[in-house]
């Protein structure tokens, strides 16, 4: 089985507002930092550029971004996440995003060979704040491991 995760953010201002010029001026590297972990396997990215920054299935709200990944292992993700050039941007994250006081990150784990479509992964989400973390839906906090088939 492969970990995978749905993270959100709303940003605190349009792409193009000085704001968040620096978020996006930095994508490109931090999309490389993850490439280069040890345990990555996929991300999600919307065709036109290096990130899934154009992608925006909350049409509701148009600020709202997503980032889909996969990894070998919750502690190959956990590496990335919080020992990394990642940390850089997760300490500057009240800088760019709006903090919305529920879940914005979801973790699941999917058969290898499985890549997770952008509804499932917002499906993930909303299991999860409907019903806490379970087998189906969890964070790092509250992890499970993989079930086994069947």
């Amino acid at each position: 089985m492969h970990l995978a995760q749905l993270n959100t953010g709303r940003l605190v201002a349009p792409e193009g507002d000085p704001q968040v010029t620096e978020f996006y001026a930095e994508l490109d590297r931090i999309n490389a930092v993850a490439e280069a972990s040890p345990g990555f396997v996929w991300r999600l990215v919307d065709g036109e550029s290096n990130n899934a920054t154009s992608l925006r299935p909350y049409t509701a709200d148009p600020d709202m971004l997503i980032n889909i990944s996969m990894w070998e292992s919750r502690q190959a993700l956990f590496d990335y996440v919080y020992r990394s050039a990642h940390m850089e941007f997760l300490r500057r994250r009240r800088e760019w995003f709006v903090p919305l006081g529920k879940a914005v990150t979801v973790l699941w784990w999917v058969p290898i060979g499985h890549t997770p479509t952008v509804e499932e992964a917002m499906a993930r989400l909303t299991h999860l704040e409907a019903n806490g973390p379970t087998p189906h839906a969890f964070t790092f906090r509250s992890a499970f491991e993989p079930q086994p088939a069947g």
